[in-house]
């Protein structure tokens, strides 16, 4: 096993390499044209994204955290106000949310899509708030009026948006969608009864572009999408110091603007987006092939019918992660944790006064889940020793486990 070429986590280079010309010629138009900040290659960009996410318009910012903070701001989350997400997701989100002046709240995910869980976030609504004369919801404990919700499409997993979307006009709740994994992804509407793309079933949406996405720029970038021309001039005008025009703000902004070196270069990957995405869809369907005969041993993720994902990471859990994982270092194979830190149990959010055992599933997979190599150009011979050495790994902890409780 040593003698054999280890397996990265994720392969960067490769995809690079096979694009160097067209990438290149992009630094070669900027340098032509002196064109770094906004232009031609902006707007092209956020035309063609916005294409394929199905939207009306797309906005290009300079993170997926400025995606998030920007969207909320624009759909009109207020200083004081209550945003609900999840604990299973990465900090961006509710700082994004903090960021806009707002309080993060939590609901408790699925165990099978690791993703919000409607029925936790009907709980939360019905049992822990009161409505008020304007028909939103008042947090019992907080006294806050929650004003929106943000479902984390994780690990490019769709989350269940019918009855999320049901419940949010309900209570007058505005959906942000958090599709910063989920370039590309499907969600089908049972309500609708079509297919869906991530960033088009919100009011808005927040696509990250940082290098190791589905579409990676090389370096931070990040993307809203929406079909509301008047929250996309808002988003515009934020990630350009609240100019409406040049030296005329109508409001304080930031400066959060896409570069347009990166939205050439995001441009050119787009094109090859929808065959990546297809390419890690086989890879995770070999996996799960695979991992077929090994249930006891190895949870395999989950995929419902109601969903196309694009597979950003493959994540399953295993017990004795710890052990799981070093073991498979030394094999060389690369692995990844996301997270191993459910958000209202870190120390940044101390003050929002939960404690261990708030959040029971989340914490529950938090111990467990881990990534497994998936990207383009992975090969079927890479994935068969990922899975033996997972397997070799497992049964090498159990027999450890073994002697040491006979000890």
């Amino acid at each position: 096993m040593s003698a054999r070429k280890p397996v990265p986590f994720l392969d960067l280079v490769t995809s690079h390499e096979e694009l160097k010309a067209e990438l290149c010629a992009v630094f070669e138009r900027a340098l032509k044209t002196a064109g770094f900040i906004g232009g031609p290659m902006v707007d092209e960009f956020e035309r063609e994204f916005a294409s394929f996410c199905d939207s009306e318009h797309c906005v290009g910012v300079g993170s997926g955290t400025d995606a998030l903070r920007f969207a909320l701001i624009a759909a009109g989350v207020d200083a004081g106000d209550s945003v609900l997400t999840v604990p299973n997701t990465f900090i961006a989100t509710t700082e994004a949310i903090s960021q806009a002046g707002a309080r993060p709240a939590f609901v408790d995910i699925d165990k099978r899509t690791y993703n919000m869980d409607p029925k936790k976030l009907h709980q939360y609504l019905e049992m822990e708030c009161a409505v008020d004369d304007s028909g939103h919801a008042i947090d019992m404990s907080t006294g806050r009026r929650v004003t929106a919700v943000v479902p984390v499409h994780l690990y490019g997993q769709m989350c269940d948006m019918d009855p999320i979307l049901e419940l949010a006009e309900h209570y007058n709740l505005v959906v942000v969608e958090d599709a910063c994994q989920a370039h590309g992804a499907e969600y089908f509407s049972r309500k609708q009864n079509r297919w869906r793309k991530a960033g088009s079933i919100g009011k808005v949406a927040a696509f990250s572009f940082y290098p190791g996405k589905n579409l990676g720029a090389c370096g931070e970038a990040g993307a809203v999408t929406t079909s509301d021309p008047e929250l996309a001039q808002k988003i515009r005008m934020l990630r350009d110091h609240g100019q409406s025009k040049k030296y005329y703000h109508d409001m304080e902004g930031y400066n959060g603007r896409l570069d347009a070196i990166q939205a050439g270069i995001l441009q050119v990957k787009l094109r090859h987006l929808a065959e990546w995405n297809e390419q890690r869809r086989k890879c995770a369907n070999r996996y799960d092939a695979l991992f077929a005969s090994t249930t006891d041993e190895v949870r395999a993720p989950f995929e419902p019918k109601w969903a196309r994902p694009a597979y950003h990471l493959y994540v399953l859990r295993v017990e004795n992660r710890a052990s799981v994982q070093r073991h498979l270092t030394e094999l060389g194979v690369g692995t990844g944790i996301h997270y191993p830190v459910p958000l209202h149990l870190q120390g940044a959010y101390s003050g929002l006064g939960y404690k261990a055992g708030a959040f029971p599933i989340a914490e529950e997979i938090a111990g467990e889940i881990l990534s497994l190599p998936i990207f383009p150009g992975l090969t079927h011979n890479q994935q068969r020793l990922v899975v033996a050495s997972l397997l070799t790994s497992i049964e090498s902890n159990c027999s450890a486990l073994a002697v040491s409780q006979s000890t």
